[in-house]
């Protein structure tokens, strides 16, 4: 497979060749009318060549390059702003060279795990070999579409939706990275078509509606284990810091028995997920 690789074209500014046109213009039309068949002569022949050479003119726009090519053969790319001139034998394509943003269409994909998702991204690209661009794909606009929407798509496959563990990367839980990790394979998938990306964001992430209910009971029931481990963590450290104060301070003395008995009431006191009743106990541990 031929490829190519972009280079500036051979050309001149247009200002000077323009003005040099006028006055050409100028001076064949002066001959012509003298109407002596030797001046009429040189003042055609010469508005002929002018015409010729003035169609070498070729304005280019900011956010714009012109690839150039003689007899269907590349010769270079013109990326300088304002008039140029060319060999106006040759055609001029435009390119435009401006960033440009994609969004792929919200589509449903597995995750890692099996659950269904939707999922899509806002792609940021721009073209930096406008030689490749052209001549190596067919539609550089619809090959970065294509190859966007596979990247997305292998993304999604590639991590879960929600982080099993601690470090684990996840589609929800790690943007940063799951974003990077895009925006590169969608540069190494559409390199070969001169596009360089800029950035590439997920737009939408959610579960599938036929499991999204399922789902978010799951959420639910782990942010309420996840809320139980704490407060069971803080309350087995707050009994401890009783315990080991009420001896140190030698306030009362508790045997094994009271100790049991005490660290069972501070942990319903402090895991209770209502107000507990206070109970008035007129007796003792053993009566």
């Amino acid at each position: 497979m031929t490829t190519y690789q972009e280079r500036p074209a051979n050309g001149v500014p247009g200002i000077p060749v323009l003005f040099g046109g006028l006055a050409a213009v100028v001076v064949g039309v002066a001959l012509i009318v003298v109407a002596a068949p030797v001046t009429v002569t040189i003042g055609v022949v010469l508005l002929v060549a002018d015409v010729i050479v003035l169609l070498g003119l070729t304005p280019v726009r900011p956010g714009q390059a012109r690839v150039v090519l003689l007899l269907g053969k590349y010769t270079g790319t013109v990326r300088e702003t304002g008039l140029r001139w060319v060999n106006p034998f040759t055609t001029r394509q435009a390119i435009s060279t401006r960033i440009r943003n994609h969004q792929t269409e919200v589509t449903k994909v597995n995750d890692a795990d099996g659950n269904p998702i939707e999922i899509a991204a806002v792609v940021v690209w721009q073209v930096s070999d406008t030689a490749k661009a052209v001549f190596d794909v067919d539609s550089f606009e619809q090959f970065v579409a294509i190859q966007a929407e596979t990247a997305v798509r292998h993304i999604a496959n590639s991590y879960p939706y929600d982080a099993h563990s601690e470090g684990e990367i996840s589609l929800r839980d790690s943007a940063d990275e799951i974003t990077r990790r895009l925006a590169e394979e969608i540069g190494d998938r559409v390199a070969s078509a001169g596009v360089s990306i800029v950035e590439a964001r997920l737009s939408h992430l959610a579960y599938a509606p036929e499991i999204a209910q399922a789902m978010l009971r799951r959420q639910q029931a782990n942010a309420v284990v996840a809320a139980r481990q704490r407060i069971v963590e803080g309350a087995v450290g707050m009994v401890d810091l009783a315990l080991t104060r009420l001896s140190e301070q030698s306030i009362v003395e508790l045997d094994e028995e009271r100790k049991a008995a005490m660290v069972s009431n501070l942990l319903v006191v402090l895991c209770a997920d209502r107000d507990t009743q206070p109970v008035v106990n007129t007796g003792t541990l053993y009566h």
